[in-house]
């Protein structure tokens, strides 16, 4: 286990003007990222109650709607989900008629999801909630692109600490 002095980051050099650690509620990260995705998935849900879905087969639905078809391995690495929270999302999913989930002829180990007619037609019902979700921000198109980048490098960032290092095997 590597253990980080206050402004080092995982590979051991120092951040310039890196923030101090503190355990005041109000200075903790976790928590506005914490509360901000609440307030965000809350903006959904009666959006997506019209639909009869929640976010996460929400996420599920926005990943086949641009591909149609996916893996169900390529789904989870994705949407950075287990199996065992993915597999009943997408079994939900399937008893709802929104997708099918078959075993690859090819490589049966390999279990492919698939839109059905219901699931593309649901799209168009959806097709308002994403811009009405983003007037909600309040962000500028900059500030939208710039706390979406910070947020993809702080999950990259976060993801690569907890890969153990050479020393840690």
């Amino acid at each position: 286990m590597t253990f980080l002095m206050q402004g080092e980051n995982p590979s051991g050099s120092a951040l310039p003007d890196a923030p101090i650690g503190s355990l005041l509620l109000g200075e903790q990260l976790c928590f506005a990222l914490y509360a901000a995705s609440r307030s965000v998935t809350q903006l959904y849900r009666p959006l997506l109650e019209e639909l009869g879905l929640t976010y996460p087969q929400y996420l599920v639905m926005l990943v086949l709607w641009e591909r149609s078809a996916t893996l169900v391995r390529d789904l989870a690495d994705l949407l950075q989900l287990d199996y065992g929270t993915l597999s009943p999302l997408l079994k939900r999913l399937q008893a709802a008629g929104l997708l099918e989930r078959r075993r690859r002829t090819d490589d049966e180990r390999l279990v492919q999801v698939t839109l059905t007619p219901a699931g593309q037609e649901l799209k168009a019902h959806a097709s308002a909630i994403p811009q009405q979700i983003v007037n909600a921000y309040g962000l500028t198109a900059q500030d939208f692109a710039a706390l979406r980048a910070t947020l993809v490098r702080l999950t990259d960032s976060v993801t690569a600490s907890k890969e153990p290092t050479a020393a840690d095997r």
